[in-house]
C-alpha cells in the first residue's frame, strides 16, 4: 500500500534514513495524508489536508520535517478557502479540482459540538471535487493517494 510519494512503507523508511526515526516519520504520513473516502460518483475525494495535532496531543511532524501550529493551520486552511479553493496536480498550478468540503477542528469546535478534546485530531479536513478526467483516473488508481499543502512559513526553532 501507497505510502505518501513511495511504494510501500518499507520504501518509505529507505528513502527516509537521515530522520531520527524512519518508522514512526512514515507512519505519520501514512495516518495523516491518505485519502480517507472517494466517492466515484460525483468524483470526490475527502481526507486531511493536515494534521497538526493526534488524538492523543502528540505534535506531528510532516513530510519535511515541520511542525505546524494549529493556529496558524487554522488560518493558512481559511486564507485557502476564501482566496481561491482550487486544487492542483503535484503543485503544478494547473486547476484540476475545487474545493467542496472545509473543516478545521480546533478544540473550542470539538467542545462547541459536544465532544470530548480527543475525539478527533486537531487539523484540516477536505474534499475536493476533481473536475479534470485525467487526475480523476490517477486518484481512482491511487497514483495519487494523498493531499499536500504549499505554503510559505517562517521557520521557528521547536
Amino acid at each position: 500500500m501507497p505510502v505518501g510519494p513511495y511504494k510501500d512503507m518499507a520504501a518509505c523508511m529507505a528513502a527516509n534514513q537521515d530522520k531520527a526515526d524512519p518508522k514512526a516519520f512514515c507512519a505519520a504520513m501514512e495516518h495523516r495524508m491518505k485519502l480517507a473516502k472517494l466517492d466515484q460518483e460525483r468524483q470526490l475525494v475527502f481526507g486531511w489536508a493536515n494534521v497538526a495535532v493526534r488524538k492523543n496531543g502528540e505534535v506531528v511532524t510532516d513530510h519535511q520535517g515541520d511542525q505546524i501550529d494549529p493556529t496558524v493551520l487554522e488560518n493558512a486552511a481559511y486564507g485557502f478557502t476564501l482566496e481561491s479553493g482550487e486544487g492542483d496536480e503535484m503543485h503544478t498550478a494547473t486547476v484540476r479540482s475545487h474545493l467542496v468540503e472545509s473543516f478545521m477542528v480546533t478544540p473550542d469546535k470539538l467542545e462547541a459540538m459536544g465532544l470530548a478534546k480527543n475525539a478527533l485530531p486537531l487539523g484540516w479536513w477536505v474534499g475536493f471535487h476533481v473536475e479534470d478526467p485525467q487526475t480523476w483516473e490517477r486518484v481512482k488508481a491511487g497514483e495519487l493517494s494523498m493531499f499536500s499543502i504549499a505554503g510559505v512559513a517562517e521557520a521557528v526553532p521547536a
